[in-house]
């Protein structure tokens, strides 16, 4: 990691060939929930920065809408934001969500992916959470990765870059 000029530390930037970093993270429920769990599958991990706020909610609706014709392709979908659990199992419950939702409280996993740190928000610069999907593939390499993806219209763009649409 590098040192930018204002002095904050910055972000890991993964790309394809790299090997994903493995986490055990608790989802809704509370159940433990490991990327290793998913080897011989191929894996979208996407973070993003809230439950329960409005682009946050069309991503995952998205994602839970393409999640049949993804399962069929041999992609597993998993969810990262610094929510709580308790608050996944609400954002799951209230917008019927079918997919899963990991909790990485400490953001430790979403730095190890380079997807916290210094982003623009409404012009300014703000710490939080990069909108990044990567697709792992099913030895646990990064496949794809895209940083500071749109929340609308973002599952579409990755199902015809998958070459599923």
């Amino acid at each position: 990691m590098s040192e930018t000029d204002s002095g904050t530390t910055a972000a890991v930037r993964l790309s394809p060939g790299d090997p994903a970093p493995d986490f055990t993270l608790p989802d809704a429920d509370g159940n433990a929930v490991s990327l290793a769990d998913h080897r011989g599958r191929r894996v979208i991990v996407y973070c993003y920065p809230a439950a329960l706020t409005p682009g946050c909610t069309t991503q995952a609706v998205d994602f839970t809408s393409a999640a049949g014709e993804l399962a069929e392709a041999g992609l597993d979908i998993i969810g990262i934001s610094p929510d709580p659990p308790e608050k996944l199992l609400r954002f799951r419950e209230q917008e019927g969500l079918g997919i899963t939702l990991v909790s990485d409280v400490d953001k430790q996993v979403l730095q190890a992916y380079g997807a916290y740190g210094p982003k623009k928000l409404y012009g300014k610069e703000v710490v939080g959470v990069i909108r990044s999907t990567f697709v792992v593939d099913a030895e646990g390499r990064i496949e794809r990765a895209a940083y500071n993806v749109r929340a609308t219209g973002h599952v579409a763009k990755l199902r015809k870059d998958l070459g599923l649409a």
